[in-house]
C-alpha cells in the first residue's frame, strides 16, 4: 500500500524547471502527507525518527486543538450572554457552537490562506521546499485575535508580519521576532480601536446611540435556522438588545486597568476567569486546556519548561512587588490573579518559548523567562490603555534573546579558560 501511494506522488509530480510555482505546491503537499523514508543510523546526538519539521509543527498544532474547541464555544456563549440568552453554559449549545464556528472559520481561512499564499511565492522564487513554520503561525494569529476582527485588517497583518517579520530574514527559522505576534502588533499600532476597545471582545455586537445591539444575523446564520427547523431546534432568530444590567463589554483586564480587583470581582468570578467563561481573544481564555497543551509540548519536548517556569517566577516577583507598593487600584490585584487575568498562560506556553525567537542557551532560557514575567507585569500595570502586556513584552525580549545567549557562552568560556590556567599553573 505504502510503495503504491509512493509511486501515485511521483506519477503526479510537476516538472520543477517547466512549473517551479506548481512543483513548490506539490513538495508541501507531498512532505505533509509522507513522513521521511529514511532516518540517520548510529548512535550519539543525530535524530534517528521521522519527526521532520512538519511533524513537529503539527504537534504543537495538536497541542492547541482544545484552544480552538474552547474558544469557538465561548465565542457563541459570550454573545448569547450578552442578549441575556441561553444563560446557561449549555443552554442553546447548538446556537453557540455554530455562531463560534461562523466568526472563527473565516478568520482561520484568511490567516491560513494569506500566510501559506506568501510562503508558497517564496519558496517556488527561492526554488526550494515550502517552509512548514506558518502551519503554527497561522494556527496562532486566529487564537489571539478578537472574534469580531474584520477580516481585511487580519488579512493586511498577515502580509505584514510575513513578508516583514519573516522573509526579510530568510524565513523560517531565521526570523527574530515572533510571526504570530508580529500580526497582533501590527493591528495594535495601525487599527487599536479594533484591537484594544472594550467593544470589540464580544462578537456579533455593535453599539448604536450608546446601546450595545446585536448585529443582524447573516445568510450562514440563516441557513443553520433552516437546517435547525427540521429538528425544532431553538433558532437564532432576529438577534435583539443587549441587556444593559448584565453586560459590561469589558475583558477583566479593562476592569482591572479602571478599579482593580473589586471592579473585576463585581462582573467576573474567579472561576469563570479560570475556565474561560470570560469575554477575550479566541483562544486565550481557557485556563485549563492551555496549561494541558503546555504539558503536553513539555512533555513530547518541543516547549522549555525553563522558559515556562523562570517567566512564573517573574511575573510574581513583579506582581508581589506591586502589591507591596500599592499605589494605584491595578497594584493592589493580588499577584496570583494576575495568572488568570487575560493571556498569561497562553503566552508562556505558545508565544515565549518559540524556539526561534527565544533564547536558546539553558541559563538563557531562564533569564530570558524571567524578563519577560517582570516586563508584562510592570508594562500591564503602568500602561492603562494597553492593561495586557505580554505582546509586547514578548516581542521585547525577542530582540535581546541573542543578546543574553551571548553573554551567558561568554561567561561559560570565561570560567572555563580561568580553570584551564589554574590547571596549567598547577
Amino acid at each position: 500500500m505504502k510503495d503504491q501511494i509512493l509511486k501515485f506522488f511521483k506519477k503526479i509530480e510537476p516538472d520543477k524547471q517547466k512549473s517551479p510555482f506548481m512543483h513548490t505546491l506539490y513538495d508541501g503537499f507531498f512532505t505533509f502527507a509522507l513522513v521521511p523514508n529514511s532516518v540517520t543510523k548510529g548512535k550519539g546526538v543525530h535524530l534517528r525518527d521521522g519527526m521532520d519539521l512538519k511533524r513537529t509543527m503539527t504537534m504543537v498544532v495538536i497541542a492547541l486543538l482544545a484552544c480552538f474547541l474552547v474558544g469557538t464555544y465561548n465565542i457563541g456563549h459570550q454573545h448569547f450572554l450578552a442578549l441575556g440568552q441561553y444563560t446557561g453554559l449549555m443552554e442553546g449549545w447548538h446556537l453557540k457552537l455554530v455562531h463560534g464556528l461562523i466568526k472563527l472559520v473565516p478568520i482561520y481561512a484568511v490567516a491560513m490562506i494569506v500566510g501559506l499564499g506568501i510562503e508558497f511565492f517564496y519558496a517556488s522564487k527561492k526554488g526550494h521546499g515550502i517552509e512548514e513554520g506558518f502551519l503554527v503561525s497561522g494556527a496562532l494569529i486566529p487564537l489571539i485575535m478578537p472574534p469580531d476582527i474584520p477580516l481585511w485588517i487580519l488579512a493586511f497583518s498577515v502580509v505584514f508580519a510575513v513578508i516583514i517579520g519573516k522573509e526579510a530574514f530568510g524565513g523560517t527559522g531565521m526570523n527574530v521576532l515572533n510571526v504570530a505576534l508580529l500580526s497582533r502588533v501590527f493591528i495594535f499600532f495601525a487599527y487599536p480601536t479594533f484591537i484594544s476597545g472594550d467593544e470589540v471582545w464580544v462578537s456579533g455586537l455593535e453599539k448604536i446611540d450608546g446601546i450595545y445591539q446585536s448585529v443582524q444575523y447573516g445568510w450562514a446564520h440563516h441557513l443553520f435556522d433552516s437546517i435547525f427547523g427540521w429538528f425544532d431546534a431553538a433558532k437564532f432568530g432576529a438577534g435583539g438588545v443587549a441587556v444593559m444590567d448584565g453586560f459590561s463589554g469589558a475583558t477583566p483586564l479593562g476592569l482591572a486597568a479602571k478599579g482593580g480587583w473589586e471592579a473585576v470581582t463585581q462582573v467576573y468570578t474567579s472561576s469563570d476567569m479560570f475556565w474561560g467563561l470570560i469575554p477575550g481573544s479566541i483562544g486565550e481564555t481557557s485556563k485549563p486546556f492551555i496549561i494541558l497543551g503546555a504539558l503536553f509540548l513539555i512533555g513530547i519536548g518541543i516547549a522549555s519548561w525553563r522558559i515556562m517556569l523562570s517567566m512564573v517566577l517573574g511575573a510574581a516577583f513583579a506582581g508581589i512587588l506591586f502589591n507591596a507598593w500599592g499605589a494605584t487600584p491595578f497594584m493592589q490585584v493580588p499577584w496570583y490573579d494576575h495568572f488568570i487575568m487575560g493571556s498569561f498562560l497562553f503566552a508562556m506556553a505558545f508565544m515565549a518559548t518559540d524556539p526561534v525567537t527565544a533564547a536558546s542557551t539553558s541559563v538563557g532560557k531562564l533569564y530570558y523567562g524571567f524578563l519577560i514575567g517582570m516586563l508584562g507585569i510592570l508594562i500591564r500595570v503602568f500602561n492603562p490603555a494597553y492593561p495586557e502586556g505580554w505582546m509586547l513584552a514578548i516581542l521585547l525580549m525577542n530582540v535581546f534573546a541573542p543578546l543574553i545567549d551571548h553573554f551567558v557562552v561568554q561567561s561559560n568560556m570565561n570560567r572555563r579558560t580561568k580553570r584551564a590556567a589554574k590547571a596549567t599553573a598547577a
